[in-house]
């Protein structure tokens, strides 16, 4: 780790649900990768950006790694310098292709799962629960739809992409199974970011998904991988989240003190009212901007795609293509 890391890191993710520190199956790696690394940092929950592409990131200093630059923030902290578990393992061609196995055909499963092959409850808690419903609800759809377009579905391949992807994802499934065995990590009896993605994955899977899930069942046939998440769930996750500091974000950057992820739930206590700071003002204002141009965004989508489009993002029974069977 480079001397820029002494600084000290923030790590900004999606809220905290499902008994994780955080619910969104992107930030979880990210969160447990610097876990792994037996790194003190802070965590900042960003509330107004549901779906932004830069969420997860971690700060330190002037230093910023985005999840969508080169590869993700994992690999924008190894190629920086700032963090690297991976230096051992670059060279071993089963890491790289397991690597590449789960940010392909898992990463699939969980996109398919989460916007098109359940009910949506888990997409609107993890992304939208802070959002008015109806925008919430328009945005939903918005994406599934997207998703659709994004993993090449349509009404005359629906049944055999389905297939094809809790396929590969069992495939991986048993390939994650068999490389494990009984270890604690999956090369070398040492963590790296390959285990940072698939423990964020199962958590996610186990956790987030619900149990009528067809990933979830899948996954619960390898009881080892399901051991391997609930010994760093308790190691990573319940114990370790003490050990950080965890604050909301409710702008690109705030240090507004914010629970634990277990105890989120809980209403906080009534404070003394104040009078409201410059920036406070000037949060309310942009956060009403943001409200209007999330329902500018709304009606644009509306207008570009049309009434029917929207409606096929939740297909009818009676055409054959209900996703949540």
């Amino acid at each position: 780790m480079s001397g820029r890391g002494e600084e000290g890191l923030t790590l900004v993710v999606r809220k905290p649900c499902f008994n994780l520190p955080t619910g969104c199956p992107d930030c979880l790696p990210v969160y447990i990768y610097l876990k792994l690394a037996n790194l003190h940092f802070h965590l900042d929950f960003n509330l107004i950006y549901p779906e932004s592409d830069i969420i997860p990131y971690v700060e330190t200093g002037n230093y910023v790694a985005y999840n969508n630059e080169r590869g993700g923030a994992i690999e924008c902290l190894r190629q920086d310098g700032i963090l690297d578990l991976d230096s051992e393992f670059l060279s071993i061609p089963e890491w790289v292709s397991a690597k590449s196995m789960v940010s392909s055909w898992l990463a699939d499963a969980v996109l398919y799962e989460l916007w098109l092959g359940t009910d949506g409850g888990s997409a609107q808690k993890v992304y939208y629960s802070d959002l008015p419903w109806p925008i919430g609800k328009v945005l939903f759809l918005k994406k599934a739809y997207s998703v659709r377009l994004q993993l090449g579905i349509d009404k005359e391949n629906a049944e055999r992409k389905e297939e094809q992807i809790y396929r590969n994802a069992n495939l991986a499934y048993g390939a994650l199974s068999t490389r494990l065995g009984e270890q604690n990590f999956l090369f070398e009896n040492r963590p790296s970011s390959l285990d940072a993605l698939v423990l964020g994955h199962l958590l996610f899977t186990l956790q987030v998904l619900p149990e009528t899930s067809v990933l979830r069942s899948k996954l619960l046939e390898h009881s080892n991988l399901v051991r391997y998440a609930e010994k760093y769930m308790t190691e990573l996750v319940e114990v370790g989240t003490s050990s950080s500091s965890a604050r909301s974000n409710s702008g690109a950057s705030s240090s507004t003190p914010r629970r634990g992820p277990y105890n989120w739930s809980s209403k906080p206590k009534p404070k003394p009212k104040r009078e409201k700071t410059n920036e406070e003002k000037t949060f309310k204002r942009r956060a009403k901007y943001f409200v209007g141009a999330q329902l500018v965004a709304v009606l644009l989508f509306l207008t570009l795609i049309g009434g029917g489009d929207v409606a096929e993002v939740e297909l009818d029974d009676d055409e054959g293509y209900d996703y949540s069977e």
